[in-house]
């Protein structure tokens, strides 16, 4: 490890001590030269950065940090969530060496209503948040937002349909034979007593439902007196969606609105952040997170860095629960929302819950580490490798009698698959030859040519025998090999799986151990290749299969055909439509509209 003179850094720090201004605002931490290597916030810059000051009692990675300081540069904001949002931006830029990294690869999905429409409707959803829709969630999985969509239907008669199926109904459809939508398309309900409906699903979704449920019961008996059976057993089924989930709700959960639970564990280099969703009272799954450097940070500094950066992406609940004793008026104050450290009650229970699950999610990685670390050095030892191997490309090939032909590349680590890093490669020489050998000569060629030092694999494992190895050879005959194993797998008798051959280059070929753990580690290699490579070709087949008449329409590319497809619902009804029709919808001109229309009518 480089050594850095600590008096010249505590030096340069103390000199811009003198000149911090005292208001909110982001500082940067930069090196002699000029890589950032800290971002933070904070109420009061002066008092912040003096605290770094106090050498002695700071931890051994930020005593580093600070030895290496040679300028430092401040942005003063209006408040602390002004602070929290520069900072989020300045980290994602720099991604500074010394900040706590959150390696966010994860999409959840939401629950939204389109506010903004004169009926709304109730739909999932992934992806940014536009326009006037109103968003609930997160949700740890599909079975999770699934189960709350049935209980919105049932309670709330939201309808889900598609806005050109919407527009175009003449007749109630099933979701309004079994009682989970209204039927707005046709008239079954009026405008502002569907508008109630929405309001009420909102306040219901966002956890403010203590009153709602009295409103039915009375409504129901309304209507019974009035004789209105239909209406009264619609409410009566409304009343029970929502007493079956009051009933299935955890005595932890019940008195909770709107909450996310937050916990750090840390055992050795290793620190695991838990957060699970509650909404509603009920826990709509958890999510675990293991972020980079954090190597000798507190749990109270990865708690901290988590929630910066976590809730500049998604949603920010009512309330944030955290096991670590935070600086709950700051949070609250930079989120806009009620964040507490609870010593004790029903909120300390959840968050040492989800405590104890970060420390399981820990050992658990540990162990499967543990696991993959043993097939490394079994792999290094038996295929003569000089160090376990930090990144494994695996290779195949798929296509169906030369047509849609595609490579695919996974990518394995000592962490396990990176699937972040998965390729896929459209084969175009080999289209009609189906000659396998020419298909991988192609996609490795592709691949070395954008190849650079940091993404360079150690052993390139080929789905193949002595032939296939032999073309990859001569299509990288070019290249540098020498720090790059590349070994062919071929079937063994009977293609027996865990009996494969092995081939190198200028080397005798062998088999493993039958049912040997590294047998087994190389087949799950070659299988996960395997689905990737079919799954991506399958995709592609389809993908080709679906393709519509209006793709050949001259300038119609994917938005427009989009457009027309949610106004008209299907192809068949935009070739019957109108130029009039056809102008209706944003994008499409008159001279546009001209050419749909000719192409379908010529």
């Amino acid at each position: 490890m480089k050594l850095f003179d600590i008096q010249k850094g505590l030096a340069n720090l103390q000199a811009h001590i003198k000149v911090a201004p005292a208001n909110p605002g982001v500082y940067r931490m930069i090196d002699d030269k000029g890589e950032v290597l800290y971002v933070g916030k904070a109420k009061s810059i002066k008092k912040r950065i003096t605290a770094y000051s106090h050498i002695n009692k700071l931890p051994v990675r930020l005593q580093q940090m600070v030895a290496q300081i040679a300028k430092m540069e401040f942005i003063v904001v209006e408040d602390e969530a002004r602070a929290l949002l520069v900072e989020n931006e300045l980290i994602k830029k720099f991604k500074p060496r010394y900040n706590i990294l959150l390696k966010d690869d994860k999409t959840f999905p939401y629950l939204t209503i389109d506010t903004g429409a004169d009926f709304p409707k109730l739909s999932k959803y992934r992806g940014g948040r536009k326009g006037k829709n109103k968003y609930f969630g997160p949700f740890a999985s599909v079975l999770a937002v699934n189960e709350v969509v049935s209980v919105v239907q049932k309670g709330f008669l939201l309808r889900s349909c598609r806005d050109a199926v919407f527009a175009n109904r003449q007749r109630p459809c099933l979701m309004y034979q079994i009682k989970r939508c209204s039927a707005p398309c046709v008239g079954m309900i009026s405008k502002e007593e569907y508008r109630q409906l929405v309001d009420k699903a909102i306040a219901f979704l966002e956890g403010d439902d203590d009153s709602l449920q009295k409103s039915l019961y009375e409504q129901m008996e309304k209507a019974s007196e009035a004789l209105d059976f239909e209406k009264a057993l619609i409410l009566r089924d409304r009343i029970r969606a929502l007493s079956n989930i009051q009933s299935r709700q955890n005595v932890e959960y019940s008195a909770i609105k709107s909450a996310d639970v937050i916990a750090v564990a840390q055992e050795g280099d290793l620190t695991a952040v838990e957060i699970f969703f509650i909404r509603a009272g009920q826990n709509c799954g958890n999510a675990v997170y293991f972020p980079e450097q954090a190597e000798g940070a507190s749990s109270v500094e990865v708690a901290e860095a988590f929630m910066g950066e976590f809730y500049a992406e998604h949603a920010v609940p009512k309330e944030i629960i955290c096991f670590d004793e935070i600086d709950e008026e700051w949070w609250s104050a930079a989120l806009g929302t009620k964040v507490l450290s609870p010593k004790a009650g029903n909120k300390r229970k959840l968050a040492e819950f989800a405590y104890n699950n970060a420390v399981d999610a820990i050992r658990r990685k540990l162990a499967m580490e543990a696991s993959v670390k043993a097939n490394l050095e079994a792999m290094r030892d038996k295929f003569g490798l000089k160090e376990i191997p930090k990144r494994i490309e695996v290779y195949d090939n798929s296509h169906n009698q030369g047509s849609y032909a595609i490579g695919a590349m996974i990518v394995a680590t000592p962490d396990g698959f990176d699937k972040k890093n998965y390729r896929t490669f459209d084969i175009k020489y080999t289209a009609e030859t189906r000659d396998d050998f020419a298909m991988m000569k192609e996609v490795l060629k592709r691949r070395f040519e954008r190849m650079s030092e940091e993404n360079r694999p150690d052993v390139i494992l080929l789905d193949g025998g002595r032939g296939q190895l032999n073309a990859v050879h001569e299509a990288l005959k070019d290249y540098d090999l020498s720090k790059i194993l590349i070994v062919g797998i071929s079937k063994g008798e009977d293609r027996n799986a865990g009996r494969e051959f092995y081939h190198i280059k200028d080397k005798e070929s062998f088999d493993l151990e039958y049912r040997s753990p590294l047998a087994f580690y190389m087949q799950n290699l070659r299988d996960e290749a395997h689905r990737f490579a079919i799954g991506t070709h399958r995709k592609k087949r389809a993908k080709s299969m679906s393709k519509s008449s209006l793709d050949d329409v001259e300038g119609i590319g994917g938005k427009r055909k989009k457009e027309l497809l949610k106004y008209f619902g299907s192809v068949k009804d935009v070739a019957q439509a109108s130029m009039a029709d056809l102008q209706k919808i944003e994008g499409i001109s008159k001279k546009t509209a001209e050419k749909i229309y000719n192409y379908f009518h010529n």
